[in-house]
């Protein structure tokens, strides 16, 4: 009863600020369980989702990369903070479909991030200290890229990848009825979590 509470409240949500016959939400958290064609997933927030999964669903898994892997042109998506002296500070950086839109915009990963989408222009290799340029319709964006974030390209998965225990991110759309659906599921594997 409360996870059919909390899919009504997001779905009114959006309805309230005049959304047209769906919206869409991000979602991240635990699979909990799998039923068909019906993901329950434990939100970020502690929220209890079930999300639709349709027949035609693409599942991709997050695969680890190295500093060394990234290439100049590479299109990747930074997840940052301002650090004490104002350096964008990376919390991730993953790897971009060319289609992803590009540019900078708040970031609800933690409070006060911002998400560059760009293409790397330029990197710097130093200890324990790395650095990337990346550059977007606007502008250019310097960060710096610790040595202990998660750097993730996602590949291909299928739904076997889709079991309990796994972490998911989803940009789900919501229908008027509160009904959540997810045409695209990024999912961990082998301890590996999926950006953005």
């Amino acid at each position: 009863m409360k996870a059919i509470s909390c899919v009504l409240a997001v779905a009114a949500l959006f309805a309230a600020s005049g959304a047209d016959a769906q919206s869409t939400v991000r979602v991240r958290g635990t699979i909990t369980a799998v039923d068909g064609s019906v993901m329950a997933v434990k939100s970020r927030d502690g929220r209890d989702l079930k999300l639709q999964l349709p027949d035609d669903v693409t599942v991709a898994v997050a695969k680890a990369v190295r500093f060394d892997d990234i290439k100049d042109g590479d299109y990747v998506g930074a997840t940052t903070t301002p650090g004490p002296d104002g350096t964008a500070i990376a919390s991730e950086v993953h790897y971009l479909a060319p289609t992803t839109q590009e540019g900078q915009s708040a970031s609800d990963l933690a409070p006060g991030s911002t998400m560059t989408n760009a293409s790397v222009a330029s990197k710097v290799v130093g200890t324990g200290k790395h650095e990337l340029t990346l550059q977007f319709k606007n502008g250019t964006q310097k960060i710096v890229v610790p040595d202990e974030i998660p750097l993730v390209r996602s590949v291909p998965g299928t739904r076997a990848d889709l079991v309990p225990g796994e972490y998911v991110f989803a940009v789900v759309q919501v229908a008027t009825d509160g009904t959540m659906t997810a045409p695209r599921i990024q999912v961990s594997k082998d301890g590996v979590r999926p950006g953005q």
